[in-house]
């Protein structure tokens, strides 16, 4: 498995005891966003936990606050964690391989731009047309559809995991990085609607883990047992925070700010109290140089990597209507999104058990919704097709350009096309997700009292919580590309309001584990 998917049923796990008197603490292990799975999230949290039941002890006794039989405070945690010698090596590393890993993602994102525009601007360009014809998809699916398919059915790692599945940093492994880096080059420029988010999050996790092997560096080691060796458990702890490190090195210019990438994977990792800042210093260390490198490589270069920004207006002070709409678009959008995952967790069922037939029907599937699309509003089949980075730009600076029908249309068939990849291609789930909801919010802004720029926001908000079930990370992601901190109560409220209802909803069928 690349990165993420299935994993063991919900149950306990045992954490190491912060001076309990040596009585055995249970506590949730870090939820996967979809039912009755969980994932090694929790391995990440767990690597900054003591794993000395002694040391614990004596870091009580230089702790005032501390006896006995009263449980030790967070600083006391905290700071016996960050004076490990072997935290302190894995944050170093994290830093070092934070470099090579943002060069190499720079290189990758680049290369699929290229291909990208190759693909929908140059080559229509060279058969006389001033855009795509309707029927373009059509002969481009022929790519996702076979190599696509065979990555999936033939590599380790099956190309990375189902999108449907959600966005985790899980399963990172050196063994498949080729599978992810040829689905994704096999996928995303070719039309498949799906982001780079998720490949991006594989490749850095892999490549983490790839220049820690050949540094030789002990990358898990934070902690030890009682007979003083490294435990497999903390080992593999260390090795998820090296590999989470990696993706955010990876990610952090994608979304246009370094910050949302940190605390996505921040917010995945499940860490609360004293463990959080273990995750956090990582994490944080590592967006940040990858947001360096991929900022100077970009102006050093020319080269685009497809970051997402956005140009809305400032918007007006909001009122009441802004704020019931909001919540009430929240309903809808959340609901619809989620109805989207479903489908595609349906998809998933046979793909797993016949990935090459089922992935090509998809495709071809795809492709049809993409050019259905053009063909009925005789508008460019790139809007529905494609992650919606660039759509959803555009829709932002002139949101009027687009006709009523033309949004009704794109949000049908993209949806639908959506639904398809989500189940069977790969790639990321943000990107469309967001382009989703920002058309629903223009078609929804003439309502009375409503305005484009808060409908925007909302529609957004609540599409990404809809596909990510990681409310804190949508709302700083949007907040980020609305750029307008007058429109951040409906961008909470359409979170919290997405988050719920998506939760009680029914979940549909889980998504088949990897083999």
């Amino acid at each position: 498995m690349a990165y993420g998917g299935g994993g063991a049923p919900v149950g306990r796990v045992a954490v190491p005891p912060y001076g309990m008197g040596g009585k055995r603490v249970f506590v949730r292990p870090a939820l996967c966003p979809f039912r009755g799975t969980v994932t090694r999230s929790a391995a990440i949290a767990e690597s900054a936990e003591p794993a000395e039941p002694a040391a614990a002890a004596g870091s009580a006794e230089s702790d005032p606050s501390a006896g006995p039989d009263r449980p030790r405070t967070q600083q006391a945690v905290l700071r016996d964690t960050l004076l490990r010698p072997g935290y302190l090596t894995t944050l170093l590393l994290c830093g070092l391989i934070g470099i090579p890993v943002s060069l190499l993602a720079f290189w990758f994102l680049a290369a699929l731009h290229e291909v990208e525009h190759i693909v929908w601007v140059t080559w229509p360009h060279a058969l006389g047309h001033s855009a795509p014809p309707w029927w373009w998809p059509l002969p481009m699916a022929v790519v996702p559809a076979v190599g696509g398919a065979l990555a999936v059915r033939y590599l380790p790692g099956r190309g990375g995991h189902v999108p449907a599945a959600g966005l985790h940093p899980d399963g990172a492994s050196v063994a498949a990085l080729p599978g992810v880096v040829l689905a994704a080059v096999c996928c995303l420029p070719w039309g498949v609607v799906l982001g780079p988010e998720a490949p991006l999050i594989a490749l850095g996790g892999g490549l983490a883990l790839l220049f820690r092997d050949l540094l030789r560096a002990p990358g898990g080691r934070t902690g030890t047992s009682r007979a003083g060796t490294a435990s497999a458990g903390t080992a593999s702890a260390g090795t998820a925070l090296v590999g989470a490190a990696g993706s955010a090195a990876a990610v952090s210019a994608i979304f246009g700010n370094p910050l949302v990438g940190a605390i996505l994977l921040m917010e995945v990792a499940g860490a609360g109290g004293p463990r959080l800042f273990a995750v956090m210093l990582p994490v944080l260390l590592a967006s940040g140089i990858g947001s360096v490198v991929f900022t100077g490589f970009g102006r050093w270069t020319g080269l685009q990597v497809g970051g997402l920004k956005l140009g809305l207006p400032a918007p007006p002070r909001l009122d009441t209507g802004d704020v019931v709409w909001s919540v009430l678009t929240a309903v809808v959008i959340g609901a619809a999104v989620h109805g989207l995952l479903v489908l595609g967790r349906r998809v998933a069922v046979p793909a797993a058990a016949r990935p090459l037939p089922v992935i090509a029907a998809c495709a071809a599937g795809m492709a049809l919704c993409v050019a259905l699309y053009a063909a009925t509003t005789g508008r460019s089949p790139a809007e529905a097709a494609l992650s919606g980075q660039a759509a959803l730009a555009g829709l932002a600076r002139d949101p009027h350009s687009w006709p009523v029908g033309a949004l009704i249309a794109v949000l049908a068939f993209k949806g639908a096309a959506y639904a398809l990849c989500l189940g069977s291609l790969r790639g990321g789930p943000i990107f469309p997700s967001l382009f989703l909801g920002g058309a629903a919010g223009v078609l929804l802004a003439p309502l009375p009292g409503y305005g484009v720029v808060p409908a925007m926001a909302a529609g957004m908000a609540a599409a990404a919580t809809a596909a990510l079930r990681l409310p804190v990370s949508s709302v700083v992601l949007v907040a980020l590309l609305v750029g307008r901190t007058d429109a951040l109560p409906v961008i909470i409220l359409a979170a919290v309001v997405s988050f719920t209802v998506t939760t009680l909803a029914p979940q549909g069928p889980d998504v088949p584990p990897e083999r």
